[in-house]
């Protein structure tokens, strides 16, 4: 998605021109790398509450490993769905951040062939044209062949599973790593489709001797823990990046302080558009493809997207309140939009806020009607409409996003897109 031409204010006078540019120009760059700091304290406390909420996730999934039962089970699972809410938060900082972008696909990376990593329905699938992996049960083999070599996966490391196993072959549904594998060992697969229920991975699939269930329940468990573990090293070290003096933060102000703000609302607009608006929502909806939602084995998808923008808003309006209550607060764009164009400001803050709006309707309905893969079902005209609308929303934010692009008189900003929004109907050819 390209912006619109900047939208230029009526012309001032020439002295008046001059009086702006020599009076106003080091305050706004001034004010521009306090952004920068803000924006770099709020990544960084992101990413410290998504840490922390990785380390309680090893916790209980150290403990269902131990004392496997129906209630560490539960526990574990809610520890994960607990830590979904800042790490969602934080994927406002891909895009523009090339260090996150990079990073992104072994913490975040989906959708993932699950049949990689263990057991599968008969209805899954024995193969697939686009991955020779596509079944390959690392949990239940010991040694796989690829490529004519022979992987030996007899223990289970985060070598194995990060370096050998991980997008294989460059086939980026082979994601042996990270929230999406974890999730799936917890809840196992979603076989409901647009119907009711998320995955139901019996807590026996880690029971010791006997009592295990669909074999191999200690290989299972050495599989959850190892990539548990790496998850927590992963969050760790993207903490330090964004620390003072890290260098996500230093990457941040290379291109000086226009540079830096660029890279804010790249950010913003890229999720709110061709990843949030297309590829996690209008693609699904298009297809009515239970398979194409984020947290597809939780049914946590509808939380995904709503704490997606909140991590939007938090950045625009330069405050964040963490987990355990505290908040980061600073300088933001948002103040930087009203220095420029107050009514450019109250007009993204509207559409912000009816984003925000649209998603907790989508959200609530999800808490106590039904599921978000119902809702994008193909005779759910309600459902269908409630996803429809978050759609438009982030869609009419991302346009708003532009004229703040071009009020600001920044080079030019190409937005993520997604064919789902650009191009419709090339999905359709795919298919």
């Amino acid at each position: 998605m390209t912006i619109a031409q900047p939208i230029f204010a009526k012309p001032l006078a020439a002295i008046g021109i001059l009086v702006a540019f020599a009076v106003a120009a080091p305050a706004q760059a001034a004010d521009k790398r306090q952004i920068a700091a803000t924006y770099g304290d709020i990544a960084q406390a992101m990413y410290q509450d998504a840490h922390a909420g990785a380390v309680t996730l090893k916790t209980a999934v150290d403990a269902l490993v131990k004392e496997p039962g129906e209630a560490a089970m539960t526990a574990a699972r809610k520890a994960w769905i607990d830590a979904r809410v800042p790490y969602q938060q934080t994927e406002v900082f891909r895009f523009g951040n090339a260090i996150v972008d990079e990073w992104e696909g072994k913490v975040n990376g989906w959708p993932l062939d699950e049949g990689l990593i263990d057991y599968v329905d008969p209805a899954y699938g024995e193969e697939s044209d686009a991955n020779p992996l596509y079944t390959a049960n690392i949990i239940a083999k010991p040694k796989i062949r690829f490529g004519g070599k022979t992987i030996d996966a007899t223990r289970i490391t985060k070598k194995l599973i990060s370096t050998r196993l991980h997008e294989l072959g460059g086939i980026e549904a082979n994601v042996a790593t990270g929230w999406h594998a974890v999730e799936f060992l917890l809840w196992g697969q979603d076989l409901n489709g647009t119907d009711a229920g998320a995955g139901n991975r019996p807590w026996t699939d880690y029971a010791k001797g006997s009592a295990c269930t669909n074999g191999n329940c200690e290989r299972r468990a050495r599989y959850l823990t190892v990539a548990t573990d790496l998850l927590v090293d992963d969050l760790a070290w993207m903490v330090k990046q964004w620390a003072k003096g890290g260098k996500a933060r230093k990457a941040l102000l290379k291109g000086g302080p226009d540079g830096a703000v660029s890279t804010i609302l790249t950010g913003i607009g890229s999720l709110s558009y061709g990843e949030l608006a297309g590829e996690r929502m209008k693609l699904g909806l298009m297809l009515h493809d239970p398979e194409e939602e984020h947290d597809c084995f939780s049914d946590n998808t509808h939380n995904s997207h709503y704490y997606n923008v909140a991590g939007m808003r938090a950045v625009w309006f330069g405050e964040y309140r963490r987990t355990g209550g505290t908040v980061v607060k600073g300088p933001s764009p948002a103040d930087l939009a009203r220095a420029t164009d107050p009514a450019l400001a109250d007009e993204m803050k509207a559409k912000l806020d009816a984003t925000e709006a649209a998603m907790r309707t989508l959200k609530e309905r999800a808490e106590t009607k039904e599921a978000y893969d119902q809702m994008i079902g193909p005779d759910n005209r309600e459902g269908n409409a409630v996803v429809q609308a978050a759609i438009d929303r982030l869609t009419d934010q991302t346009k708003s996003l532009e004229r703040v692009v071009a009020a600001l008189k920044l080079k030019p900003i190409q937005f993520e897109g997604s064919e789902s929004l650009d191009d419709p109907a090339k999905v359709f050819q795919k298919k």
